[in-house]
């Protein structure tokens, strides 16, 4: 069991303090506009019938997830620091570490399969439609959080047996790594476990992305000047957005492969707060920038919404 501690201490909210309520507001605009638009991208897609298909079926899982990624630590984030807490239960830990976790497992997935999409659409345009439909595509993302939801669970459980002797997290959300790292007692089950699963959804999603960026480029290569720019286009957003979530997560996640003394908790925040902030905001604002036929609905919708406002008014 997790002895007798039940409240912990976030660190990194101390380091906050002399600007507490400019993080406080800055962390309530990216949040609420990271809302915004993930909301408005699935309400477009949802309601759109020309939007019903697998490539926006996708998008939708990953915006939605940056909902679930963002209200996981940001709103609590600028609660915290407008009202000078620095604590964090027991239970609000597991559960943000439960919701971080199944956020970044998720993403993962959902850009994989979106790589082996794009792969059908390109490779195989005559067969794409029955091999990739939008009940699969839907089939898909449910099981990618039913798979995400179990081994994040199994993560929570294994931490819930460890006795922990401290308190403080070098952060300012808790991870189940910094629990983890809490433990006086042997945590070799929890290291196994982290790590092969781990290693199974990077190193499988790597190799079935990279393997689907070089099928997807070489078709390319064959087909004709205008089909190849709009797949190059698709391609190059998905490598963007990827990328750029791979890179933020290395960095959150390779601090704990360092001793947890020889990182200042600045340094803790800094990579930590900012990896997550990258990885929940870009993918609502880069797909909803260069994916064109979604960004033309949502402009015609926010049209359609102000004008009705105006009409509303004006009576």
């Amino acid at each position: 069991m997790l002895s007798h501690v039940y409240d912990f201490v976030l660190l990194g909210l101390k380091e906050m303090e002399q600007l507490r309520y400019f993080y406080a507001v800055v962390a309530l605009v990216i949040y609420l506009s990271t809302i915004f638009i993930s909301t408005l991208v699935v309400f477009v897609v949802w309601t759109e019938q020309s939007l019903h298909e697998p490539m926006y079926i996708f998008i939708c899982g990953l915006v939605g997830n940056a909902i679930v990624g963002s209200s996981a630590f940001l709103p609590k984030l600028a609660i915290d620091l407008l009202s000078g807490c620095a604590t964090i239960s027991l239970s609000g830990c597991l559960t943000q570490g439960f919701c971080i976790q199944s956020f970044s497992f998720v993403e993962i997935l959902t850009f994989t399969i979106m790589a082996y999409d794009r792969y059908l659409a390109v490779g195989f345009p005559l067969r794409y439609h029955s091999l990739m439909t939008s009940k699969k595509a839907i089939l898909c993302l449910t099981t990618i959080w039913l798979v995400t939801f179990i081994g994040a669970l199994i993560c929570i459980m294994l931490v819930v047996r460890l006795t922990l002797c401290g308190n403080s997290i070098y952060n300012v959300y808790c991870e189940t790594m910094s629990l983890t790292r809490l433990s006086c007692g042997s945590t070799f089950i929890n290291d196994v476990y982290g790590t092969v699963y781990t290693l199974l959804v990077l190193v499988g999603s790597l190799m079935i992305v990279i393997y689907c960026y070089i099928r997807t480029f070489l078709v390319c290569l064959k087909i004709s000047m205008e089909a190849s720019q709009k797949a190059m286009h698709t391609l190059v957003t998905h490598i963007i957005t990827y990328s750029s979530f791979m890179a933020a997560m290395s960095f959150v996640t390779f601090r704990y492969r360092l001793n947890i003394g020889s990182l200042s908790t600045v340094t803790h925040v800094i990579i930590s707060l900012g990896g997550m902030i990258v990885v929940v905001t870009i993918n609502p604002l880069i797909y909803g920038i260069r994916t064109k036929a979604l960004r033309v609905k949502m402009i015609h919708t926010l049209k359609h919404i102000v004008h009705k406002q105006t009409l509303g008014k004006s009576k």
